[in-house]
């Protein structure tokens, strides 16, 4: 596919891409998924942590526990995307900081500050929601296949 693309090029633009890719530096891969795996592992453990102190200190169940432990971690993500401490954080670990939870938070609130200067609706609320539609989408018809493989077959989680 790649010489598909090259063929339509110029030589010029061919010999431009060619000394491009010769200049450009070498990925660290294994230092990359070093950092990545570090910084993820530090937010699940952050996560763990906050949950055992909801059971231990205020006698929640493991079931009612997590729903303040992500309300937490939502919360914690959103100020230092605010403060721009998770933007420094993304650059350095990579994909580590994009565990779902806090990763979702950084980039919606990434969304609104971006385009909170075009108004509340069309600049906050209309760019959050280009980012979060596809994400609901998604989630709800995942919900609804499953739903449909669990009343025909009987299987599924209980």
């Amino acid at each position: 596919m790649a010489d598909n693309k090259n063929k339509k090029l110029t030589m010029t633009q061919q010999e431009y891409q060619q000394v491009a890719k010769r200049k450009e530096p070498p990925r660290k891969v294994l230092v990359n998924c070093l950092r990545a795996f570090m910084i993820g592992g530090l937010i699940c453990l952050i996560g763990q942590a906050l949950m055992e102190m909801f059971i231990h200190w205020f006698d929640f169940t493991e079931k009612t526990a997590g729903n303040p432990t992500v309300a937490i971690l939502i919360l914690i993500s959103v100020i230092l995307t605010c403060l721009g401490v998770y933007d420094k954080i993304s650059q350095w670990a990579g994909a580590g900081s994009a565990v779902p939870v806090t990763g979702f938070a950084n980039s919606m609130c990434s969304a609104a500050l971006e385009h909170r200067s075009e108004g509340m609706v069309l600049g906050v609320g209309g760019n959050m929601f280009k980012l979060a539609g596809s994400v609901i989408v998604f989630g709800t018809v995942a919900a609804f296949f499953v739903a449909i493989i669990h009343f025909l077959f009987g299987v599924g989680v209980k």
